[in-house]
This record gives C-alpha cells, structure tokens and sequence, in this order.
C-alpha cells in the first residue's frame, strides 16, 4: 500500500461485512493507533466517524470536512490495511488532545 498511514488521519474504510450492532458501510474513520503501529504492521486501530449524534459518553464531537458528527470511540476497530481506500486529510488539531484523553478515560475506568 502506497499510502503513509498516521494517528488522527482521516481515512474512507470499507467496514462492511459486519455483524450486529457494529457500525457500516464505507465511511471516514480517524486511525487512533499509535504511529509506530501505523508503520510496523498491517492493521490499524479505527474510530468510525457518524453525522448522527447521539448523547453517548464516548463520542467526540467535531466537524470535519464541512460536516458536524462525532467519532464514534464506542466503536473501535483493528481493520488491515487494505479497508483503507482514501486518505481524506487530518482531524483538527484542537480535537486531538480531547480524543485521546477520551480513550484514555476508557481504557483506565
């Protein structure tokens, strides 16, 4: 894959097939893993990005690209390189502090 893959890019991924309650269809997601993830292996860590809004704890506003939504970080997922098909440009820089302080919330309650 030609494209260089970098945390708090946002990226189109196919996430389809999925099963259940999992979120789908080709959409933007911001890549959450750490660089050195990013550039070793072939799989990234994804946060799906929705413009319905819900009052959930673990969605993070933002607009990207014009449109209001939120990252939906209830809905991680490892997805191999290759669901990555566009690179659509970074998430502001004034999100990414709160989103990883979100995920940091999560993972230490």
């Amino acid at each position: 894959m030609g494209m260089v893959i970098q945390r708090f890019g946002v990226y189109l991924v196919a996430l389809d097939p999925t099963q259940g309650h999992e979120m789908r269809k080709t959409r933007p997601a911001v890549v959450v893993s750490p660089n050195e993830i990013n550039r070793t292996m072939g799989t990234v860590i994804i946060a799906p990005l929705t413009s319905r809004k819900r009052a959930y704890p673990f969605r993070q506003n933002t607009t990207f690209a014009g449109k209001d939504g939120q990252v939906a970080l209830d809905q991680l997922r490892v997805v191999d390189k290759t669901r990555l098909l566009a690179d659509l440009g970074p998430l502001d820089p004034h999100d990414q502090p709160s989103l990883l302080a979100k995920l940091q919330e999560m993972f230490t309650e």
